[in-house]
């Protein structure tokens, strides 16, 4: 059973029936109790760092979602669920702070003349080709964005995916079964639920 976290963010029901679509077995879960069954966490997120670490924390999930990274066990973070891996982000003004899972920091677009937030397919580059997340892709797919900050893991051997938007940036991290992506699977078309297959098919061998 894969557990979606449920928070209070947006586009949860798209992510849903997407993981369905490709086989999992979900359930929408929004309290601590929900994690007991679970062979697998979904953090999806949209909407400001602080807001979602706030949504989380008001619920009680943060320590055990914290305990469940520290486990190394099957999880996946989307957009802002990806950000939350790391540790702080210019996002947050008051503050707030991130799993910490990744060492390293959220940034904002800089790069004068382009479009912030980044809205729309851009291009994907493996870094390694080989990863589990990306098994049976052709070269350079191309996903769906919204975002205005991205990760910059401190460690360059953890960034698993590459985007050129302006400056080239950390579009996927992973290490061990734990993996986020700054990209939208759920919106990114049959390229998107292939990565969530692969997803499901990582945690149906564990």
């Amino acid at each position: 059973m894969i557990a979606l976290i449920d928070y209070g963010s947006g586009n949860i029901r798209s992510v849903f029936k997407a993981l369905q679509h490709e086989g999992a077995e979900v359930q929408l879960v929004g309290t601590p109790e929900g994690l007991a069954n679970a062979d697998a966490v979904v953090l999806p997120g949209v909407g400001a760092f602080g807001d979602c670490v706030r949504g989380i924390q008001s619920r009680g999930m943060w320590e055990p979602i914290q305990a469940w990274l520290e486990s190394g066990r099957p999880f996946l973070g989307i957009c802002v669920g990806y950000q939350l891996l790391f540790e702080t982000s210019e996002e947050a003004q008051d503050g707030a702070r991130g799993f910490g899972f990744f060492a390293g920091k959220v940034k904002r677009f800089t790069t004068p003349g382009i479009k912030v937030p980044q809205i729309g397919w851009n291009s994907l580059e493996f870094t390694p080709p080989d990863h589990w997340l990306w098994r049976g892709l052709p070269p350079q797919p191309h996903v769906f964005f919204v975002h205005s900050y991205y990760p910059e893991p401190a460690n360059p051997d953890e960034t698993i995916g590459i985007t050129d938007y302006g400056e080239r940036f950390a579009a996927a991290a992973a290490r061990g079964d734990v993996a986020g992506t700054q990209f939208h699977p759920e919106k990114s078309q049959k390229v998107g639920l292939h990565i969530l297959r692969n997803f499901i098919d990582r945690v149906k061998a564990k």
